[in-house]
């Protein structure tokens, strides 16, 4: 698992997050700070199953029981971006990445799974 956060200098993202193998251990507090993500791009194309990129507005979520506040499904082989122009909100920003959706699930991807998100 490699996390990398780097600041930018944009009018809207400041920091370009990438997780190059996003697992159901969670990242937690990415941004230090509440903040706002513009961009989720997940590339699941290692993968011959969905994945579940889940969300939380919390420091320390358990996967597989704390309710996420967003999920993104990705299909097996895909890579999904998605640009959020008014951006999801969020008071401490957590991730991880499963393979059922919804709140049960706590099983990590076979293969990596990379993510990219922009913030500000």
């Amino acid at each position: 698992m490699a996390l990398t956060i780097s600041t930018q200098v944009n009018p809207i993202a400041t920091k370009l997050i990438v997780q190059t193998s996003a697992t159901a251990t969670p990242d937690n507090n990415m941004l230090g700070m509440a903040g706002t993500v513009y961009m989720i791009e997940v590339d699941n194309t290692a993968n011959a199953a969905s994945s579940y990129l889940k969300f939380y507005d919390n420091g320390a979520p358990t996967v597989g029981t704390t309710v996420p506040d967003f999920v993104v499904r990705v299909k097996a082989g895909q890579r999904r971006p998605m640009v959020i122009p008014e951006g999801l909100d969020f008071t401490i920003l957590s991730m991880a990445c499963v393979t059922t959706g919804g709140t049960a699930g706590a099983t990590s991807p076979a293969s990596p799974v990379v993510v990219r998100l922009a913030c500000g």
